[in-house]
């Protein structure tokens, strides 16, 4: 590099192998005697633009005038100005003489008649373009004039050139020049490069040299004759080849017309400055240029500009030019979105706006905003981002998910508010697949639990739903420890109607994960019970669901006697018919309202008022008026409720680090140790059902003793009442002896319990002895004979 500047310095550079560049094509067009070049960087290969100016003779006007632009190009900044990045001069020496060549490196540009004809825009959008264009050059004009006190000299078309996005910007400043009419003492020209300038677009002032008329004259007078030539060679087409085709109007639109004239006035001090072209001309009122304007200024703006500006943009980027969308108003976009100062409906524009793109600039522009947004504490953002993930989510790779995307979203499962922790179970769908089973099933079964018993009842329901859909991604332990307590444990008992029918929905859905002793005895005995539910829909599922897991123990049966018996335990969802893929939601805690008393329990009369349900076909969820109770009627969504009191969380899900416990029907089986919810101690309520259910009892006889009469029996019965008890009921003595199991409790006694129907047939095996308490580590009750009179109180409502 120091060899390098040594030869410049010297003036025996070395030519285009010492240009930390590499020139590419030309452009047809350049401004005077200059030759536009496409570049890139020799270090990191960005696009550059490169301008070269060569002659023979070191002494060469215009080489001198070529110094003065690089001088002026490096000094003076503006947005609409083009961006300086480096220059050099060299000298080559060949077999004729010296040849010297002056190198520009700027921001990479095309020349403004090279883009026209790219566009090939027509009627208004063309129109709007150009009113852009030529806004961001009228600016650039009035800032050499009016603040910097310079006369650029020489404004038109070849002096303009178009970024990447889409932006006028203003060059070509070998004439440029400071204006000087202000001293009195000033004598000469006031542009001493002016004869470098075309005669057709010298003013009648500048073409007679009359630099008297000109120091009189306002700074801006010689550039606004410019901006009308401008004006004109961009609506003919063509480009100006004598002063006298000005006259002819015929292309100017109507509303830019008197500004064109005021801009040509043959009376310099009259002629119309920049600043006040921008301020005064109806013709740069319109959606573009207003829409473009708005996004630069946008920290300027408050929070309910903000809001409505965003909103209407979805629909206002329709009517605008689409490729002035994605590459000027897009970059905006996102910039704004990523520093925090675009509202959070400006996200729905982001991704209509990203549709347009391929799929390879989608990865590239879209997603890198989208994921870090997700780190934004907004919470507008964060519902945003949740509500459009369908649209973005198949497109983000399984590493970023799991990594970058699903950390910031988890949080979402604790927030305070309902609206957030359903989008965020909701989009679990979405991002499941992607995850590792580190956080399957170690992270976001722990939220699930959670959800499981929340206070929102449509978040109860869709985790059912969403455990469901997303089993297939769980290890086999997991599966096998989790789906079975989550649906009946939790979600059969819920006192959510569509709660209970999701859970019934979901069983079916994972049938083939089920062998046929965990249907015959941990499924069949617990949706048995619902064949008698409140609501008709679950009741209706329920029959569905005894119908489907009975014709696989028959195919077991089958297959068993017929001495296949390799698969007899593992027949499934994939051999019974009619059952569909994923579940569907079942309905948004959106428009949840009401009291927790307004639920229907679970044992609740018959006399439910249905309400009437509409059915968003898009998406499958069913909404319904804030009403409760309500019976749904479709097979697998759900309707709205107010939100109950949460369920008993006593029961959880069993632990994941510890794989399938050896005592199957344990009370330890469960998601309690994923992270508690509740006390880990049951309720002695609790602890007779889970008794109840794996004892061998057929459905008591109906008792006539009133529920108070009831109340005042003895918590401890004795040998003798009990056998009188459930002496009548009893059921044959099995073949292996196997000791009766007693529960201790206090409390009232049920004896129309409903869980009492749904136990288990007897073991084929010596039983184990149940302790009441859930603990590792509680010792068992000591077994005794016979059938125990159990004292049971609900703790969810049922009579």
């Amino acid at each position: 590099m120091f060899n390098f500047l040594k030869g410049v310095v010297g003036g025996s550079g070395g030519g285009q192998k010492d240009l930390p560049y590499n020139i590419g094509d030309p452009y047809p067009s350049a401004w005077s005697s200059w030759s536009h070049f496409r570049g890139t960087s020799k270090d990191d290969g960005s696009p550059v633009s490169i301008f070269s100016l060569s002659g023979s003779n070191p002494q060469d006007g215009r080489l001198a005038a070529g110094r003065n632009g690089v001088k002026r190009l490096r000094t003076v900044r503006h947005p609409n100005i083009l961006s300086f990045l480096y220059s050099t001069e060299v000298e080559t020496v060949d077999g004729s003489g010296t040849k010297v060549t002056i190198y520009i490196v700027t921001e990479p540009a095309m020349p403004l008649s090279e883009k026209i004809k790219e566009l090939s825009l027509e009627g208004t959008q063309r129109d709007e373009y150009y009113a852009w264009g030529l806004h961001q050059i009228a600016k650039a004009v009035s800032f050499l004039n009016n603040d910097c006190k310079l006369v650029h000299g020489n404004v038109c078309l070849e002096s303009v050139v178009v970024t990447q996005t889409l932006d006028w910007k203003l060059h070509a400043f070998d004439v440029l020049s400071e204006y000087d009419g202000t001293s009195g003492t000033a004598t000469g020209p006031m542009l001493p490069y002016e004869w470098l300038v075309g005669s057709q677009y010298k003013s009648v002032e500048l073409a007679k040299s009359d630099w008297v008329a000109i120091r009189k004259s306002p700074p801006w007078a010689i550039d606004s004759w410019g901006l009308g030539c401008l004006i004109y060679e961009i609506f003919s087409g063509m480009k100006l080849g004598k002063t006298e085709e000005l006259r002819n109007t015929a292309s100017i639109p109507k509303s830019l017309l008197p500004d064109y004239q005021r801009l040509l006035s043959s009376t310099p001090s009259r002629r119309l400055n920049a600043s006040k072209l921008i301020e005064n001309s109806e013709y740069f009122h319109n959606k573009l240029v207003d829409t473009i304007h708005f996004m630069e200024i946008l920290s300027l703006k408050d929070s309910v500009e903000k809001d409505t500006f965003f909103r209407k943009l979805p629909n206002l980027t329709e009517q605008l030019p689409r490729q002035i969308v994605l590459k000027k108003l897009f970059p905006l976009l996102t910039s704004a979105l990523e520093y925090g100062s675009a509202a959070a409906p400006a996200l729905t524009a982001l991704l209509k706006i990203g549709s347009w793109l391929s799929a390879e600039e989608y990865t590239l522009k879209v997603l890198p905003t989208i994921i870090k947004l997700f780190a934004s504490n907004d919470r507008a953002i964060r519902v945003a981002l949740l509500q459009h993930i369908d649209q973005y989510g198949e497109s983000l790779s399984a590493r970023v998910v799991d990594e970058q995307v699903y950390p910031h979203v988890a949080t979402g499962f604790v927030d305070t508010s309902s609206i957030l922790r359903e989008l965020t179970l909701k989009s679990m769908l979405i991002m499941a697949p992607k995850l590792s089973q580190r956080n399957l099933s170690g992270s976001l079964l722990k939220y699930l639990s959670k959800l499981q018993v929340d206070e929102e009842p449509a978040i109860r329901t869709n985790t059912t739903i969403l455990l469901g859909n997303i089993a297939s991604f769980l290890n086999d332990g997991t599966r096998k420890r989790v789906l079975i307590n989550a649906f009946t444990v939790r979600a059969l008992r819920d006192t959510f109607s569509p709660a209970r029918g999701a859970g019934v929905m979901a069983l079916c859905a994972t049938s083939s994960y089920y062998d046929t002793t965990e249907i015959a005895t941990r499924i069949l005995p617990n949706i048995v019970v619902l064949t008698i539910d409140p609501d008709s829909d679950v009741r209706s599922k329920v029959f569905q669901a005894v119908d489907q897991f009975m014709q696989i123990l028959k195919q077991s049966n089958e297959k068993s006697n017929a001495g296949d018996t390799a698969h007899a335990g593992s027949l499934g969802l994939a051999s019974m018919p009619g059952n569909a893929g994923l579940l569907e939601w079942a309905m948004s805690s959106l428009t949840l309202k009401g009291k927790p008393s307004d639920q229907a329990p679970i044992a609740a009369s018959n006399s439910v008022r249905p309400v009437t349900t509409t059915t968003a076909a898009s998406s499958g969820l069913i909404e319904t008026p804030s009403m409760a109770p309500v019976r749904v009627s479709s097979s697998s969504d759900f309707a709205d409720a107010p939100a109950p009191p949460s369920p008993t969380s006593t029961d959880g899900w069993g632990e994941i680090e510890n794989g399938i416990h050896e005592e199957q029907y344990s009370d330890k089986d469960g998601w309690d140790d994923i992270e508690p919810l509740e006390e880990p101690k049951p309720s002695s309520v609790l602890a007779n059902i889970q008794a109840a259910q794996k004892r061998p009892v057929s459905q008591p006889k109906p008792q006539a003793t009133s529920l108070r009469s009831k109340s005042t029996v003895k918590a401890v019965a004795t040998k003798d009442e009990d056998d009188d008890l459930w002496g009548s009921i009893a059921v044959p003595t099995p073949k292996i002896a196997s000791k009766s199991l007693k529960v201790k409790t206090s409390g009232a006694v049920e004896d129309d319990d409903p869980w009492a129907a749904i136990a288990a047939p007897p073991p084929t095996t010596k039983a184990k002895p149940l302790s009441a308490g859930r603990g590792r580590g509680t010792k068992a009750a000591a077994p005794k004979l016979g059938a125990q009179r159990i004292n049971r109180t609900s703790s969810s409502g049922m009579q």
